[in-house]
């Protein structure tokens, strides 16, 4: 399905350890009986240690991981001011309103962030048959908007959750829920857009083989 190469591909690059590890850190810590706000900061170094070593790895200013470290900035700093460790629960949240927004402003562009992400992901040979699917069928472009604003609006949802569960629950189940949360909001929205982008592509007579676009006549 449409976007589908660039969600996996992302899928692929993301260190599960730096999803995990942040968990066993707080878990553990709580078990041995730290308070909750050195617990949950504690856990929080392991993304910025991430974050930090692929900034030296690339040997280049990445926009995304600069926007990790400075969310991760400004809950600690606030965390600190209010003395509440739910300041540094709700960072997952701030990531994910900001991805939505994001997405929601590409609509904006002239292609949007679905495109634009399935193309980055593809070999030379594929981007060129991607760009010609954008170029010969308007249905197409139809579906990457309409996927584009589906996941934005997700991600806004994620993110009004996240706000929910940091604020109102016990603060020992929010980090396990967060990343609960975060796998449920990726599974429905790969169900979603494939079973959706299937049946738009076929109203239209089209379907996809690989990632080139054929009537479903010569399917």
């Amino acid at each position: 399905m449409t976007g589908k190469p660039a969600v996996l591909g992302s899928l692929r690059q993301l260190p599960l350890l730096e999803v995990l590890a942040p968990l066993a850190v707080f878990y553990g810590l709580r078990w041995l009986g730290v308070n909750q706000f050195v617990a949950l900061l504690a856990g929080s170094v392991i993304p910025v240690v991430g974050a930090v070593r692929g900034l030296v790895a690339e040997r280049r200013v990445s926009g995304v991981r600069l926007f990790v470290l400075g969310t991760m900035a400004v809950t600690v700093a606030g965390s600190f001011v209010t003395g509440s460790p739910r300041a540094l629960l709700v960072r997952g949240a701030v990531l994910t309103v900001a991805l939505g927004l994001f997405l929601c402003a590409t609509l904006f562009f002239r292609r949007p962030f679905l495109y634009e992400a399935a193309r980055s992901v593809l070999g030379e040979e594929k981007q060129r048959v991607w760009e010609r699917n954008w170029d010969d069928f308007p249905p197409f472009r139809q579906l990457l908007w309409r996927i584009s604003l589906i996941w934005g609006i997700a991600c806004l949802a994620d993110a009004a959750i996240r706000v929910a569960v940091a604020l109102l629950l016990p603060v020992d189940v929010v980090p396990v829920l967060d990343d609960g949360l975060l796998v449920v909001t990726l599974l429905v929205l790969l169900a979603v857009q494939r079973l959706y982008g299937r049946s738009f592509l076929r109203r239209n007579g089209l379907r996809l083989h690989g990632v080139r676009l054929v009537p479903l006549e010569k399917a």
